[in-house]
């Protein structure tokens, strides 16, 4: 028996389509059938599974663990719940050897998908590709596995709380933040979590909802953020969290408002973790501000620019031993008293552990950071043979100039009046753009310099693409 996906749908970090169209519960029985004998092969014997508040999730759900039993494999179910919790699943747990959570993200609710690991380590790239393989040429064992439930939630909540181990309660007592589930998969875990902390909690939108009927759960969109910025202004809070549709990503804001990007995030994360492991190596994707880069060498620890993704991300710090990294989309990770993967209600415990330790407020902090001029995320639609291909005739053109380039990810060039980034995207049709500046001539500059090589390509910044 084989089977054969819709070629849209194996990506390079994850496994993701349209709910109906592009993908469905045949897929998750064959992704189950292809993960589970590769575990088996491997040794292993147990996949923990998990899945977020997408009406079609449960339907996966169900597929994907008779795939898994068909393989030979058990399956381990602990419901409804962030991704992230999936995570800690895999990783605390002796007897389990993977694990898989359906989730669509932070994409339309008509999506949904599927992010693994496997043996303590990010499932991408190749390994998807390998599973479309074995199921066009019907490679799977066979087998008669089992299934048990576990209730996670309370020892995960648990586990995230020892983040503010060692900082005295009367030094967090005053705080008063404000949290935005935005009805995705975070929300049981966030309304066991606020209950736990000290300090004074306001929560939105914690009923987990797969229509998303309040905002996007998108919090790197600045328009997602408008409730969360209303609570805060309105209760005169400290500052505000917010997350994505499956609880990895982080969004914040200030207690004047202004968002708190994801490498800004990773400034005050850098500082904190530099005074307890100084020297360290700090992670973070080629599309942050020079300014984390600046901050981490000032506080005296090693940047390290890195490609986007975060399995990418997560690979490099197993290899660099680095127990902090990040990215603008607001994955953070942190290995450093904790697992390495990235976990957004984590983060926002390190937040308040952070503010904490340095005795600075988040928004003092954000308010010292430098003023840089940066464009957004430019995202815009290129057809999928010449996005690479252009990138590459980008390349080839610097190399013979004196322009400073860095090519680990697409390319981001440094000139005296800041840097800018062309990309392509490894999920999408779209090349991705970036530019940073501390003038507004220097940045006008810098957006003419990528116009030019687009041009010399034969392409435009034209019509923007969605994320």
């Amino acid at each position: 028996m084989s089977y054969t996906f819709h070629p849209t749908v194996l990506r390079e970090y994850d496994i993701r389509g349209i709910i109906g169209e592009t993908l469905g519960p045949d897929d998750a029985r064959a992704i189950g059938r292809g993960f589970g004998t590769l575990i088996r092969r491997d040794g292993g014997r147990k996949v923990a599974v998990g899945y977020d508040g997408r009406t079609s999730s449960p339907v996966l759900e169900e597929a994907l663990v008779e795939g898994l039993n068909a393989s030979g494999v058990d399956a381990v179910r602990i419901g409804l719940g962030a991704t992230p919790m999936l995570y800690y699943a895999e990783a605390s747990a002796e007897d389990v050897d993977g694990g898989i959570q359906i989730t669509g993200s932070h994409n339309p609710p008509n999506y949904n998908g599927f992010k693994m690991v496997f043996r303590g380590r990010p499932f991408f790239g190749a390994d998807i590709q390998k599973l479309g393989a074995m199921a066009a040429e019907g490679d799977w064992d066979d087998g008669a596995g089992t299934f048990e439930t576990r209730d996670l939630l309370g020892a995960y909540v648990d586990r995230l709380v020892q983040g503010l181990s060692g900082i005295p309660s009367e030094a967090l007592s005053s705080l008063k933040i404000g949290w935005d589930a935005g009805n995705g998969a975070a929300g049981p875990a966030l309304e066991m979590l606020a209950a736990k902390l000290p300090g004074e909690h306001h929560l939105l939108f914690t009923d987990v909802d797969g229509t998303f009927p309040n905002h996007h759960p998108d919090p790197t969109e600045e328009k997602n953020l408008a409730d969360l910025k209303a609570l805060v202004a309105s209760k005169n809070l400290d500052f505000g969290v917010a997350f994505d549709g499956d609880g990895d990503r982080i969004g914040a804001i200030d207690g004047e408002g202004r968002v708190i990007w994801g490498d800004q995030l990773l400034m005050i994360y850098a500082e904190d973790l530099l005074k307890i492991l100084p020297g360290s190596t700090i992670i973070a994707d080629v599309k942050a501000s020079r300014a984390l880069f600046d901050t981490v060498s000032q506080n005296g620890g090693e940047p390290l620019m890195w490609k986007t993704g975060h399995s990418l991300i997560k690979s490099k710090m197993k290899e660099t031993g680095s127990p902090l990294a990040g990215e603008m989309s607001g994955h953070v990770f942190f290995a450093h008293e904790y697992y390495g993967y990235d976990d957004a209600l984590y983060a926002a415990v390190r937040l308040i552990a952070a503010s904490a330790r340095l005795g600075k407020s988040v928004t003092e902090m954000r308010g010292a950071m430098p003023a840089m001029l940066n464009t957004p995320e430019m995202r815009f639609q290129v057809d999928e043979s010449r996005k690479f291909a252009a990138i590459d005739e980008v390349k080839e053109r610097l190399s013979g100039t004196d322009a400073q380039v860095n090519a680990i990810d697409g390319v981001r060039v440094t000139t005296d009046d800041g840097w800018w980034l062309l990309r392509a995207s490894n999920t999408q049709d779209v090349l991705v753009a970036r530019a940073e500046s501390d003038t507004e001539a220097g940045l006008e500059r810098l957006m003419g310099q990528i116009d030019e090589q687009l041009a010399l390509s034969g392409l435009a910044r034209g019509p923007q693409a969605a994320h």
